[in-house]
């Protein structure tokens, strides 16, 4: 589905036809400097005026007006979290791609091993991409009220746990598990080495074989949670809605914490 690749293979690769590197951080960042030939296409803004995800093919042809086709693959980068590389990795997974390369060093990495820095748009010759949904990677609330699948929420402990109010209704979605250490290699690569990423899991019950939902609030933590899992062969689907759209319907929710009758919180 993705490949992680080094920094010096994305080099060899800026000026190939047959590959097209996209840059998924905002215009600011993007125009603070790029690799040659990158395009921007900005995750933050692949959703509508509700935050909902722009539909397949509203994605399709976004993606097709950067330059993607069927005859380029898609390389990724971003900066030292990468969420925004994450997410879009998954969008395009969504869609069908199956040719996806994430730079496994982040974009500060780049600066300090020396390579061309550009600052000047690139303007994209648009193509036509052409989405090949796989359902089976995208999780509706509808999915996650199955309850068939084990939920990994990627946010904070104390999102997690209902300490920290920032939702209408603090806690978690009724049986998940957190998933809330950074995964973000100690050697400042994308993700954790896999060894350490599989015993966090397996300490939280998930195992393979299991089919695992990847959420957090929004849906941008969680997509790193997405590649993480993928990386190690789970089967596993994100929650693009995430917190937010759940708690926000009023369904169900589970919290470590509860009010005492003086209003504080007191820990179950």
């Amino acid at each position: 589905m993705f490949r992680l690749v080094s920094s010096e293979w994305v080099a060899e690769r800026l000026e190939l036809p047959e590959y097209l590197v996209i840059d998924p951080r905002s215009v600011i960042r993007y125009m603070s400097g790029h690799p040659k030939n990158a395009v921007n296409f900005p995750v933050a803004k692949q959703r509508d005026a509700q935050e909902r995800l722009l539909s397949a093919e509203g994605l399709a042809r976004r993606l097709g007006q950067v330059g993607l086709d069927a005859q380029r693959a898609p390389v990724i980068y971003d900066n030292a979290d990468g969420r925004n590389a994450a997410l879009l990795a998954w969008m395009l997974a969504y869609l069908g791609r199956t040719d996806i390369h994430v730079m496994e060093t982040f974009w500060e990495q780049w600066v300090k091993d020396g390579h061309e820095v550009f600052y000047r748009p690139v303007q994209p010759t648009a193509r036509e991409f052409t989405a090949k949904i796989k359902p089976e990677l995208r999780a509706t609330t509808t999915d996650v009220q199955k309850n068939s699948a084990k939920l990994v929420d990627l946010r904070t402990v104390d999102e997690f746990s209902g300490k920290a109010e920032i939702d209408a209704q603090p806690g978690h979605i009724p049986g998940a598990v957190n998933l809330s250490c950074d995964l973000i290699g100690a050697d400042g690569k994308i993700l954790s080495a896999p060894d350490r990423l599989e015993e966090m899991l397996r300490s939280r019950g998930v195992t393979r074989g299991t089919n695992a939902i990847a959420y957090c609030r929004t849906g941008v933590r969680a997509s790193l949670g997405f590649l993480a899992l993928v990386q190690l062969g789970y089967n596993v689907a994100l929650y693009d809605g995430s917190y937010a759209e759940w708690s926000g319907s009023g369904l169900p929710v589970e919290t470590d914490f509860e009010k005492n009758e003086k209003g504080e919180r007191a820990h179950v």
